[in-house]
């Protein structure tokens, strides 16, 4: 898929004492979001998460059935995160003038009551996702950006 190999690190090896690029990551999950993407996924089967960075319900990450969202060049894959019960990796992908802004933080999904997006899978269920965020380290970036 284009776009997919924008950002998604790559094994440089460990340095003394310090972490590889597999071990750092930009994106990640609560448990919380584990384990709604579980139940979203024995409902819709696999899924993925898109972030525009548009206003109101666009600043949130939307969940799709995995291939329902068409991404491409214009769009950034985060991560592929493993969730436990879910049998195909969650991508999650981000428009690239968002990542643009975005690059020097690590963001995590969780989940919090209200309604989201109306398109997003877990709209229904009374929750939504939220991301939080965080600046990465200098030796993240490092790690991250080569």
């Amino acid at each position: 898929m284009p776009g997919d190999e924008a950002v998604e690190p790559v094994s440089r090896g460990r340095e003394e004492g310090g972490r590889s690029a597999r071990e750092v990551a930009r994106i990640a999950l609560t448990p919380a979001a584990e384990e709604l993407i579980r139940e979203l996924y024995a409902s819709h089967g696999p899924v993925m998460f898109h972030q525009s960075g548009g206003c109101c319900d666009g600043s949130s990450p939307m969940c799709y059935p995995a291939g329902e969202f068409r991404t491409g060049a214009s769009d950034v894959l985060l991560g592929r995160l493993a969730v436990r019960g879910v049998g195909k990796p969650v991508g999650f992908y981000m428009s690239a003038d968002q990542f643009a802004r975005w690059r020097h933080t690590h963001l995590t999904v969780d989940v919090v009551p209200g309604r989201g997006g109306g398109f997003s899978l877990e709209a229904p269920e009374g929750v939504r996702f939220l991301i939080r965020s965080r600046l990465l380290s200098q030796e993240e970036r490092e790690l991250l950006d080569g």
